[in-house]
């Protein structure tokens, strides 16, 4: 009987239990975190989507009324001003396009040779700054601090006076030896004479450099099957230098040289490095490299010194431990804060605005002023900075997949 009473009671039901089947079904639905989750993201899509339509029909209205037209028919017409420095044939009766093409290639040359300069200085800097000779120690400690400190900016504003103040006139040039000028119009320095011998000269580098890149590959296999270490740097070091020679000696061996001479009031001839090309120049890598010098001192203190103590164990050359335990195993830790670095060595080019050098935002600027077209010139200029972060990037990236620690 009790046993009963029991089970009648359990089975009786509960006054706060919902007999409502809409919702529990709406309980049901909030509980799935996949759906609350696909809900949050079109709503977050919904949201920005109609932020930049509202933006956009904002900004189109406002230039109807204003009667400003939009689009980028401009780029077709004559852009009526002079370039200063370029990598392509310009004049002002070309267009809008070219002018732009050119100011592009600006930026893409001085961001270019910048980071290379700036790789390697900063590596050799960085590799100083831990030496254990105490001047050359607090020399790279020096470097560090103080260029590390000034803004970039005021780096490129000094340089630059150094150029056009300190420098004398090409009249008074400072000539170190033949060949070698210095003046306020910039450093001349002579070139070999046009010839097509140096066409050749130039293959036979390139093919020097692939050459050199198979040996790599090949001593790098051969040192894993046999333990052999194969002397890669001076190989590929001697087919550089004798292939180029060798194709320089084939076609006549020509001697003559473009050399720079005073004309009037300037020097014609040779290669000429602007002062706004050489003050951009210097700023970005002195500056960007003192904190890749940081960097690479980080990535190689972070390698247990027990790595360098087996290494000299063994019978390895401070050279070999350094290329061949150290950097290999720091490079892991460099990679990626080396990557923002040289990111932000692309974006201060565009400061080069500041001293008259001619980049992408220079020319977009003077195109701005001319046509009215700003929204159109800030999207160009915003367009080519992405382009050279993201192919940046895309190249580091795919260095430090390569340089990861791969599990077998």
């Amino acid at each position: 009987m009790q046993k009963d009473n029991i089970n009648q009671t359990s089975k009786a039901p509960s006054g706060n239990t919902s007999t409502d089947p809409h919702k529990t079904a709406d309980e049901s639905i909030w509980s799935n975190a996949t759906f609350r989750a696909i809900f949050y993201q079109i709503a977050a899509i919904s949201i920005v989507g109609l932020t930049v339509y509202y933006l956009f029909s904002n900004t189109t209205a406002n230039l109807a009324k204003q009667s400003i037209a939009t689009g980028f028919g401009f780029l077709s017409r004559e852009a009526s001003f002079e370039i200063g420095e370029s990598m392509i044939s310009f004049s002002s009766s070309n267009t809008y396009l070219r002018a732009l093409a050119v100011g592009a290639l600006n930026t893409i040359k001085v961001s270019f040779i910048g980071i290379v300069l700036t790789v390697l200085l900063g590596i050799v800097v960085g590799i100083a700054r831990l030496s254990t000779n105490w001047l050359v120690s607090k020399i790279a400690s020096f470097y560090i601090e103080v260029l590390q400190d000034v803004p970039v900016l005021l780096q490129l504003f000094f340089w630059y006076t150094i150029f056009n103040v300190v420098m004398p006139s090409p009249r008074q040039a400072l000539i170190p030896f033949e060949g070698v000028v210095f003046c306020n119009r910039g450093a001349y320095f002579a070139i070999p004479a046009d010839h097509p011998a140096f066409t050749w000269v130039g293959y036979a580098f390139i093919l020097a450099c692939i050459i050199a890149f198979f040996i790599r590959l090949w001593a790098k296999k051969r040192q894993e099957l046999t333990g052999h270490i194969f002397p890669v740097l001076t190989v590929s070091s001697i087919l550089i230098i004798l292939l180029p020679l060798a194709a320089w000696f084939v076609m006549g061996a020509p001697t003559e040289m473009n050399m720079p001479k005073l004309k009037g009031f300037n020097f014609e001839g040779g290669y000429n490095v602007s002062p706004e090309f050489g003050s951009l120049l210097l700023g970005l890598v002195l500056y960007t490299s003192a904190f890749v010098a940081e960097i690479v001192r980080a990535g190689i203190q972070s390698i247990s010194k027990g790595q360098r103590e087996a290494a000299e164990s063994l019978g390895l050359k401070p050279l070999f431990i350094m290329n061949l335990v150290i950097l290999p195993q720091a490079l892991r830790v460099i990679i990626p804060p080396l990557t923002s670095q040289l990111l932000n060595l692309t974006k201060n080019s565009s400061l080069a605005v500041a001293i008259g050098y001619p980049d992408i935002v220079s020319i977009a600027n003077t195109t701005i002023s001319q046509t009215g077209q700003a929204i159109e010139g800030v999207a160009l200029i915003m367009i080519m900075y992405l382009t050279l972060s993201l192919l940046t990037s895309l190249f580091m990236n795919w260095y430090n997949a390569k340089m990861a620690l791969v599990e077998r």
